[in-house]
């Protein structure tokens, strides 16, 4: 008898995480003990990929700038991200975080990816919601895509996905898969429809389908400061339906998925006749529409 192979390129376990962070700088240290407990607990389970909440090691609801700025970090050298990348080597582990990021006097919602080689790189959020525009810039450097052993990783950060310009371009770059720390936040009601889902993730699953790729979003829960919290964490797959399950909007959980992360380079050939990167009129609108901040990677 011939020994079954694994017919996947790039088998990769990813992992979205969903928890309850706290503001304020007396916490710092009990979130950061709370992440790596969870990024441990998601390793031991064999994940490649981890993908944790916006905010998650500072909590969100800043009351001032100067409580933002106490909040905030350089990337790639402040203390959360070296702490990133000692469990991604250790663990040998690809994680995205997302920090309070400062730069000189300027500060930014910043996913980041690290692995277990070290830091790989970082998003800073494009569009930002509510009170976010009171300390935070938007994001300056653009849209990237990340070339890893795994396979090739896109960046997004929570309200983005509201935009459907967001997802079209990082996944035209040619990411296999997008990474959405995220912190929904309550929107006018109703917050969920009667399974228990809300907006937020039909549009996560809505971009996946759309862009055939797979896209991990890992939300918060609770309440801060009086703002809640949506949760339902999910990992759609390229075809937009959820992969495992959509988290409640409750619980202190991680959500699994084993994916063949390469796969969503076939994934638009529909049929014989429709493809959908084929398809779309570049003649009538821009292959990126109109975002020239990077070249897409070769297909």
């Amino acid at each position: 008898m011939t020994a079954q192979t694994d017919p996947r390129v790039s088998p990769v376990r990813v992992a979205v995480v969903q928890f309850e962070p706290q503001v304020g700088v007396e916490n710092l240290k009990s979130n950061a003990l709370a992440v790596e407990q969870r990024l441990n607990a998601a390793a031991d389970a064999g994940a490649g990929l981890i993908v944790l909440p916006e905010l998650a090691t500072t909590g969100y609801v800043f009351e001032s700038r100067e409580e933002a700025y106490a909040h905030a970090e350089p990337v790639p050298d402040g203390p959360t991200v070296e702490s990133f990348a000692r469990i991604a080597a250790a663990r040998d582990v690809y994680i995205v975080g997302c920090v309070a990021e400062r730069d000189g006097v300027t500060l930014y919602d910043t996913a980041v990816l690290v692995g277990p080689d070290g830091f790989i790189g970082r998003y800073r959020k494009t569009h930002l919601w509510n009170t976010e525009k009171l300390w935070f810039t938007p994001g300056d450097e653009g849209f990237s895509v990340f070339d890893t052993k795994i396979g090739r990783i896109g960046l997004l950060v929570c309200w983005d996905i509201w935009f459907p310009e967001t997802a079209r371009i990082v996944a035209q770059l040619g990411a296999d898969i997008i990474c959405i720390p995220t912190g929904w936040v309550w929107t006018p009601p109703p917050l969920y429809d009667a399974s228990g889902v809300c907006m937020a993730a039909y549009l996560t699953i809505t971009a996946a389908h759309a862009n055939n790729v797979f896209i991990a979003t890992a939300d918060r829960i609770g309440q801060e400061r009086g703002a809640g919290f949506m949760g339902n964490s999910l990992i759609a797959g390229t075809n937009g339906w959820p992969i495992d399950r959509i988290a409640g909007p409750d619980e202190d959980t991680i959500i699994y998925a084993d994916v063949d992360l390469t796969a969503a380079r076939t994934a638009p050939i529909w049929n014989q006749l429709n493809d959908l990167h084929r398809d779309r009129r570049t003649d009538l609108y821009d292959q990126m529409l109109g975002y020239a901040g990077r070249a897409p990677l070769p297909r």
